[in-house]
């Protein structure tokens, strides 16, 4: 995890500005926003766990007399990170360690995506969306790609959650993906085209097919079908996980960009926790 750390003090230290409480966040920023995605806390809870806990000042390289980081220095290392689009190069250089710590053969990619309500009604980035039987909710969407044996997260997108999953940017791809993994909602050419570009194979749930036998029709959708089905089930891990345990249901601040930092530090988050 050193390397992670250094992504952001090499790129955060070009701000004078910083006074030296927020230099201490940058030092233990790794540490700091994985214990605060693991528990949920506020920038003010944070800095009381900080200041009284000594577990977490242990976890985070804090000694038992040294001066922890106030809130305001958490707010100031944020805009930094949404100035500098620092939290993909976090999360990019985290998943390349972990990956590297493999020792499987990568075989297949699941992509799918989750809907995350935002921090208000008032956030222009987000958009109003309804389901069937469902009221309409203001919501972000996290679009994912994950490997398909160990669902490590290796590729986040966020969008505002009007984006169809199928057409969205594929920057939730990887390269080399192997057999993709998706349900019906990524059917269609530009998903399916997208994938091969990356020298993957599109394998897509189906949800009708033509024949003239009805019986031998059916059979043949659910023989397609049920495998997609049962890779593609875990992909719901990685997002019961990221909602039940670290409390990703909505999100703290407002605009796309800090959307975008709490996906990708709690992706970290749960990539750590895939690790262990």
């Amino acid at each position: 995890m050193a390397a992670a750390g250094h992504v952001i003090v090499e790129h955060l230290a070009i701000s004078a500005a910083i006074s030296k409480a927020g230099s201490l966040a940058q030092q233990s920023a790794p540490s700091m926003w994985g214990a605060r995605i693991a528990n949920d806390l506020s920038d003010v809870k944070l800095a009381e766990a900080l200041d009284d806990r000594a577990s977490f000042r242990r976890f985070c390289g804090f000694s038992a007399n040294e001066v922890t980081p106030e809130r305001t220095a958490f707010v100031r290392f944020r805009r930094l990170l949404v100035a500098h689009q620092l939290d993909r190069s976090l999360f990019e250089t985290v998943t390349i360690q972990l990956k590297a710590k493999a020792v499987t053969v990568k075989t297949g990619t699941l992509v799918d995506a989750t809907i995350i309500a935002s921090a208000s009604e008032d956030d222009d980035d987000a958009r109003w969306v309804k389901h069937k039987r469902k009221r309409a909710v203001h919501d972000f969407k996290a679009h994912v790609g994950a490997d398909a044996d160990t669902a490590l997260v290796e590729e986040v997108s966020v969008t505002s959650a009007n984006i169809n999953d199928g057409k969205a940017d594929p920057g939730a791809l990887p390269d080399n993906p192997g057999e993709v993994f998706a349900d019906s909602a990524y059917r269609g050419n530009h998903f399916c085209s997208a994938v091969l570009a990356k020298g993957g194979i599109p394998r897509i749930v189906a949800t009708g097919m033509w024949g003239r036998d009805e019986a031998e029709t059916l059979r043949k959708l659910h023989e397609w079908n049920q495998p997609i089905h049962r890779v593609r089930a875990r992909v719901e891990k990685i997002f019961g996980t990221w909602k039940r345990c670290y409390r990703l249901r909505r999100m703290r601040w407002r605009g796309l960009a800090k959307a975008a930092v709490q996906v990708h530090l709690t992706a970290i988050a749960y990539n750590g926790l895939c690790a262990l």
